[in-house]
Formats: structure tokens, sequence, C-alpha cells
């Protein structure tokens, strides 16, 4: 090689690598899809639209909300886990990331993925679950529920978004702690569990805030219980099921953010800001407090410390429950 050659081609060298790090930092270069394990009308869906259309103006490329539903939020969750760990297959999923696995576990099936597989990016809501029942239904309290329940065991359906699924697992929480058995109908996810009860298919449900409130504005479902520690600004005359004496059921349905685990620091930093963003914006706040779920924003590290206190608690209510249909 001759030196001019050998001195244009070290020249070039900086170039290159200059452009490198400038392909590497173009995040995102193409669409972006936000998973939620569920159909649409949920908890997880009514979180990821407001918070994608938000991340798509920051970030400059569109963030696709894909519905996966099934299994309880186990197939959309699992599809997350295992995608390529590069910043365009994010996850909106709720507090059953934890107990999924775990229920698989408890039946001797291989786990369909693992917690450890996903990294949290941050919390966006965190509700109790209230419970709902057709406002044709007889019931107008806990107690008159849990009476009649007693008197006809395992003839009143609850509907759920799937075995071992959040709303059904606050269910068995409190149908244990009642010592009473109801017929579990389980979908595949919130959104028709609800569509079922107000059609009067099924007769009680468990949900979050923001999913229920315009149908009990419009008269077509009561609630009777909220399985959050303290009454909720949104439903401020609805006790909690400690208030009623039922003093270990509690449990709330949180939607966060997730990544694969091994996703770049570099990728989820530029998400943790772009989240942050949305969550201080007021046009997307207003949003989730209209649905009646207001923000529960927290970034990663402070989330990961909750995921793991609430999954621990969960995981253990699921061993206590057992094998249930």
């Amino acid at each position: 090689m001759k030196r001019r050659d050998l001195i244009k081609g070290t020249a070039t060298l900086p170039l290159m690598f200059v452009a490198q790090k400038v392909f590497a930092q173009a995040y995102p270069a193409r669409n972006v899809t936000v998973i939620v394990p569920f159909p649409p009308g949920g908890q997880a869906d009514l979180a990821a639209r407001p918070v994608a259309q938000k991340l798509q103006e920051i970030l400059g490329k569109p963030f696709i909300v894909d519905n996966r539903s099934g299994a309880g939020g186990a197939i959309g969750n699992a599809a997350a886990a295992k995608a390529e760990p590069d910043g365009y297959t994010l996850l909106m999923t709720l507090s059953s990331l934890a107990v999924l696995p775990e229920a698989d576990r408890l039946f001797d099936r291989p786990a369909q993925y693992e917690i450890s597989q996903l990294k949290p990016i941050a919390r966006v809501l965190a509700d109790p679950t209230l419970l709902a029942v057709n406002a044709q239904a007889p019931w107008t309290s806990v107690q008159e529920l849990v009476e009649d329940a007693k008197k006809h065991p395992g003839l009143i359906p609850y509907g759920s978004s799937g075995s071992y699924g959040t709303l059904h697992v606050s269910m068995e929480m409190f149908t244990a702690s009642a010592g009473i058995k109801l017929a579990h109908i389980p979908y595949r996810g919130a959104a028709p569990a609800l569509t079922d009860l107000l059609s009067g298919q099924v007769k009680a449900l468990a949900s979050a805030p923001g999913v229920l409130k315009a149908h009990v504005d419009s008269g077509a479902i009561r609630v009777l219980a909220n399985w959050g520690a303290e009454r909720i600004a949104s439903f401020p005359n609805l006790p909690t099921f400690k208030e009623l004496g039922y003093k270990d059921v509690e449990f709330y349905i949180w939607a966060g953010l997730f990544v694969p685990a091994k996703t770049p620091e570099s990728i989820t930093t530029q998400l943790r800001e772009a989240v942050r963003k949305v969550m201080a914006d007021p046009q997307t706040t207003k949003i989730f407090e209209s649905a009646g779920s207001p923000p529960a924003y927290q970034d990663a590290p402070e989330f990961a410390r909750f995921v793991e206190a609430d999954s621990a608690r969960l995981i253990a209510a699921v061993k206590k429950i057992g094998k249930v249909d």
C-alpha cells in the first residue's frame, strides 16, 4: 500500500467512528411496537394509548399499540420478554406480570416467561380494583352478595381477564376471605368480561376505576367495595374491604412500561426521559384523571423496587389460593 493511501485510509477512521456513534444514537429510527397483553378497553390499554401517542410526539416515530391478548396476559408478556432487545418492542402490562409464571409452576407447567427477562422503564397507573356488579343484580352491598353466595355456592358467575390474571387473583382473595365460592368465567381480557357484565352474562367483576367509571356514572353497573387500603377520590363513598372487616383483602392493578432485559442502557435512558416528559404533560394526565384513574408515575429505580415488593406479596397470595379453575 502506498503511503498516501495509508494516510488517506487512516484519516477516514475517525469519521467512521463518528458515523457509527451517530447511527447508534439515532433511536428510534423506525416504528416502535408497544405490546398490550390484553384486548382494547382494559387498564393496560387505557395506560398505553395516551403514553404511546405522546412518545410518538416526543421521539418522532410512531409508537404502535399492539393488543396481543390471551392466557391472562401471559401471551403478550412472553412475546415482549423474548423480543429482540433493541428498543423497538415495549410492553405495557399489569401487576399479573409476576403472578403468571408462578401459576405455571403451580400446575407443573413450564413458565412462558420470567419477570427477570424484562426491565422496568416506568410505572404509569396504580389503582385498587373495585368490585362491580350488574345494576340489575339484587346486591347493594358486599354483605348481601356474600349471604347470597353462601346460599347458592358456586352458582354466581364472575368474569376475569383470564386465569391468575389481575382480576382473577383479586376476586379469589375476596372469596377465600369471605368463605364463599363463585363460578369463575375467564375471558381474554377485562374488556370482554366487562361487556358480559353489562349484558348480565356474568354478575360480578373486579376491575380498575378508570375502566368502570363511565358505566357506573351511566347507571349500568354499581360498585360495592374497593380493594385498596384507602378510599379513592373518584369513588369517595365506596368502602374498602378492610373497612368491611376483610383485613387481608388488598389488591392494586398497576400498569407499567417494560423492555426486554438486555436492551442497551442508552436506549432505556432515552425511554425513561421520554416517559418522564409524557407523565408531566398536562394533556396526558388529564386523560387519565378524566377516566377516574389518576397518574401514579414512578421512574425505573423506584418502580423496580415497587415491582419486587408487590410481586412477592402477590406470589404469596397465589400460593395461598392454590390450584383453582
